[in-house]
C-alpha cells in the first residue's frame, strides 16, 4: 500500500490541468460589447429651393437669383463630397412664376437627380392638410405628383415617398386612414420624421445676416448652428433609447437653404466623429420600430418618436430637455418666440 505523500502527489497531477484552465480563464479579458451602430437618414424639404416660390421676383436673367443658384451648387456639392444619401422633398409650385414653370428651377431638380440623390413629393403649395382637410391635400398631392412623375420617369424612376407639409398627418383617425390609402393607391409611402428642429429659424436669421453683409453675424450663426443640430440629434437618439431600448435608425429633416449650404460638411463630420453612420431613407426604415402603428391626432407636426411615446402613455417628462434656439436667433429671425 502506497504511502499518503504519494496519494497527494497524484491528486495534484489530476488537479493541475483545472487549476491551469481556470487561471487561463481569469486571465483573458470578455471582450467588449459591441455597441449599437448609429445611423441617420438626412431629408430635405422644400426644392427646388425654400424661399423660392411663385412671388419671388425675376432676375434679369431666368427665374433663379443667383444667390439662390450658387447656394442650392453648394450645397449639392456638399453633399455630394460628404458622400451622403439624401432625399429631397418637392413643392411644385415652387417651380412656377407667374403659373408658368421655370426650366432653371427645373433645372435644379435635375441637378439633384444628377448627383444620385432622389426626390420626393411634399405637395405642389406646401398646403396643411389640418387646415384645408384630405379632398384639397388629396388634390394637392397629385398636383406636385404630375410634375414629378414625368420628370423621374425620364431616368426611369418613380416616386415612392411622400412628406407631410408641416408633419400635419390629420385631426382624426379617419383623415390619416383615407390619407394612407390615397397615397398607398398612388403608390407612396408616408416619410416620417424623427428628428425635428427649428432650422428654418435660424436659416431666416441668416438670410437676414446675407442680406445686410453682415459676415460677423453670419460666422456666429454657423458656429452655433451646428452645436443646435448635435444636441437636436443628441436629444432624440436618447429618447429613441428610453422608448425602444436602443437607438433607432433616425430621420432627419432639414430644409433646402443657405445655412445648410454653408454648414453641411461641418454637421456630418461631427455626426461621423461620433460614430453615426449615413443611411437612405429606404434602409432606415427597415427597422421594425417604423412598423408601429401612427395614431397622433393632435393638429400640430411632431416626431415619430413623440407620437409613438404618447401612444403608449409615457408622461410629460419623457418629452423635457427637447433643445430650444437662443432668443438672439429668435429675435434675429423675426418670428414669433412661440414658433418652435
Amino acid at each position: 500500500m502506497k504511502g499518503w505523500p504519494h496519494l497527494v502527489c497524484v491528486a495534484l497531477v489530476c488537479l493541475l490541468p483545472t487549476v491551469a484552465a481556470m487561471a487561463q480563464n481569469a486571465t483573458v479579458a470578455k471582450p467588449a460589447a459591441t455597441p449599437p451602430a448609429l445611423r441617420i437618414a438626412i431629408t430635405f424639404d422644400d426644392l427646388p429651393w425654400a424661399s423660392l416660390d411663385p412671388n419671388t421676383p425675376l432676375p434679369a436673367h431666368g427665374s433663379v437669383p443667383p444667390r439662390i443658384a450658387a447656394e442650392s451648387a453648394r450645397l449639392l456639392q456638399a453633399i455630394k463630397q460628404a458622400k451622403t444619401p439624401a432625399i429631397g422633398f418637392v413643392n411644385s409650385a415652387r417651380l412656377l412664376v407667374h403659373g408658368q414653370q421655370q426650366p432653371d428651377r427645373v433645372a435644379m431638380l435635375h441637378a439633384w437627380l444628377d448627383a444620385g440623390l432622389e426626390l420626393g413629393n411634399h405637395t405642389a403649395t406646401h398646403v396643411d392638410l389640418n387646415a384645408v382637410g384630405v379632398p384639397a391635400d388629396e388634390k394637392d398631392i397629385l398636383a406636385c405628383d404630375a410634375v414629378l412623375r414625368p420628370l423621374l420617369a425620364k431616368r426611369g424612376l418613380k416616386p415612392h415617398w411622400f412628406r407631410h407639409p408641416y408633419l400635419r398627418t390629420g385631426r382624426t383617425l379617419e383623415a390619416k386612414a383615407a390619407m394612407k390609402t390615397f397615397l398607398n393607391d398612388h403608390g407612396y409611402r408616408i416619410a416620417p420624421v424623427t428628428i425635428t428642429d427649428s432650422d428654418w429659424i435660424w436659416a431666416a436669421a441668416y438670410a437676414k445676416a446675407l442680406d445686410r453683409g453682415d459676415t460677423a453675424t453670419q460666422t456666429k450663426l454657423r458656429a452655433q448652428y451646428v452645436p443646435y443640430l448635435l444636441r437636436m440629434v443628441n436629444y432624440f437618439q436618447h429618447r429613441s433609447i428610453k422608448l425602444l431600448g436602443y437607438p433607432l435608425p433616425q430621420v432627419m429633416l432639414l430644409h433646402a437653404n443657405a445655412l445648410n449650404a454653408d454648414t453641411y460638411p461641418d454637421f456630418v463630420a461631427a455626426l461621423r466623429q461620433r460614430g453615426y453612420r449615413f443611411v437612405s431613407l429606404e434602409q432606415a426604415m427597415q427597422d421594425p420600430a417604423y412598423q408601429r402603428p401612427d395614431t397622433f391626432t393632435s393638429a400640430l407636426g411632431t416626431s415619430w418618436i413623440h407620437r409613438w411615446a404618447m401612444a403608449e402613455g409615457r408622461s410629460w417628462k419623457f418629452y423635457s430637455g427637447e433643445p430650444t434656439s437662443p432668443k438672439w436667433v429668435i429675435d434675429l429671425a423675426g418670428v414669433p418666440a412661440n414658433s418652435e
